[in-house]
């Protein structure tokens, strides 16, 4: 298991509104991409998975079109 900062924007998607959610947390998991699917289970989505030069691991999601990301930072 691996310890993670996990932060969770949703975007906006009105065009005045640059504002987004944003959600942070700590998890302890095996794998991040099975995070993401049990997340988002039972919904139509589909993802980009990205791992960065320093180990950050980021997902962009669209799910009911609306678009969103999660991005992994261990601990």
């Amino acid at each position: 298991m691996k310890e993670y900062e996990v932060i969770w924007e949703i975007f906006n998607k009105c065009p005045r509104n640059q504002m987004r959610d944003v959600f942070v947390e700590e998890v302890e998991i095996e794998d991040s991409e099975e995070y993401i699917k049990k997340k988002f289970q039972g919904k139509e989505v589909s993802y980009d998975k990205t791992v960065l030069n320093d180990g950050t691991i980021i997902f962009d999601i669209v799910t009911s079109q609306i678009k969103q990301r999660c991005s992994f930072t261990e601990i």
